[in-house]
């Protein structure tokens, strides 16, 4: 049975109007019209409130419904690409802004004989920014790739 169905037999068999299962779910009456009419699929959260309010379970509720199911899972990896999407960005920005102030501190030293030492006989500052750099472009191109 789909969504559709499944919603629009349990809200009948609670004696509940559109408007009443509306107000318990804080939504219009208009939203669970158009999920009777399969125009349409709740958030994860309302058909949380919705497997509550008529005591079913949520695999109840979803199980059936390939297009529902198809939905949760892209919306749920739509919650967690974008976290790690942002610290891959965030990484190759620091590291392309460490190489950039290496590169600005040797050409002023060169020129205008100035002395600068910043971190210069460290080893993790000659090869960080490098490997930061790397890992954030493929961390970012790869993410970017797998949720097209």
């Amino acid at each position: 049975m789909y969504f559709s169905s499944k919603i629009k037999e349990e809200r009948q068999k609670h004696n509940m109007s559109q408007q009443q299962l509306g107000e318990k779910l804080n939504i219009s009456r208009q939203a669970i019209s158009k999920w009777e009419r399969g125009e349409g699929y709740p958030s994860i959260e309302l058909l949380i409130k919705i497997s509550d309010i008529f005591d079913i379970t949520l695999d109840e509720l979803v199980k059936e419904d390939n297009s529902l199911k198809e939905k949760l899972i892209k919306d749920s990896q739509k919650l967690v690409y974008p976290r790690w999407k942002l610290f891959f960005d965030i990484l190759l920005m620091i590291g392309f802004l460490i190489i950039l102030a290496k590169i600005i501190i040797v050409i002023g030293n060169k020129l205008f004989d100035l002395n600068i030492v910043f971190l210069q006989d460290s080893l993790l500052f000659q090869i960080g920014p490098f490997f930061m750099t790397i890992i954030g472009a493929i961390g970012s191109e790869s993410l970017a790739k797998k949720y097209k």
